[in-house]
């Protein structure tokens, strides 16, 4: 039985789709990529699939339950890294992490976590004195200190430096050799090419395009691109310009 298994998802804002009959299935162990551009119905997807927003119609099964009518076992079985969090600014990144540890049964060692997303040197540090960068890493550290069997991580690695991007996809590698699950929005291709083993294609809510990285590439064909010149140059002038 799949992790996820989404059947005609639909979702309707004022009458109009921002999810148009949506059907995927990710297996165990699995990271499963949804790119398309902003507004395409990648977040308003992981959010039903989270439980955390209403569907308007279609059949979706996370984790062996309706998310949307989800049980404390549900929660306590899936992380979660939202584009931003609310976490509280005036605790340090050890205090953050024993507080939202204790909502979890089963949850990770506080200096491991911390070890994990790269953080030691800043672990008594207050939130609100952190870099951007540094922020994110703790919204994975947060969605991770709960042994999660699901991880949904919507853009986990804005704001990282390339070294820090490096060693989260370790860590999220890791995770999957061990049995976890992980559904992944991201823009940077590198990316989805490194980390996700299947890939979903969602424009204006609809679902144009699966398969493996490699897959869709192969299949991205001859690339064009379009402009349009300033009034009174000529394409000559353009193409010498470019020169």
């Amino acid at each position: 039985m799949p992790v996820i298994d989404v059947r005609n998802l639909v979702k309707e804002y004022a009458g109009k789709r921002a999810v148009d009959g949506l059907t995927f299935a990710v297996e165990q162990g699995e990271v499963y990529g949804l790119l398309g551009e902003n507004g395409a119905g990648k977040s308003t997807t992981i959010e039903v699939l989270e439980g955390h927003r209403t569907r308007t119609s279609g059949d979706v099964t996370v984790l062996g339950e309706d998310p949307g009518e989800a049980s404390r076992a549900f929660r306590d079985r899936s992380g979660i890294v939202l584009q931003s969090s609310g976490i509280e600014t005036q605790f340090t990144v050890r205090e953050v992490l024993r507080l939202y540890g204790d909502c979890y049964r089963r949850r990770r060692a506080v200096d491991e976590c911390i070890e994990l997303i790269g953080l030691s040197e800043s672990a008594d540090k207050r939130v609100e004195t952190l870099s951007g960068g540094q922020k994110r890493r703790l919204d994975l550290a947060l969605g991770i200190v709960g042994f999660p069997e699901l991880l949904f991580l919507d853009e986990p690695t804005t704001g990282f430096d390339p070294a820090a991007r490096r060693n989260s996809w370790d860590l999220i590698r890791s995770l999957c050799d061990g049995g976890t699950t992980v559904v992944l929005t991201s823009h940077y291709l590198d990316e989805v090419e490194h980390l996700a083993d299947r890939v979903g294609m969602i424009v204006r809510g609809r679902l144009v395009a699966e398969g493996t990285p490699g897959t869709l590439t192969a299949m991205s064909g001859v690339t064009t691109i379009r402009f349009e010149l300033p009034d009174g140059m000529a394409v000559d002038d353009a193409v010498g310009t470019a020169r």
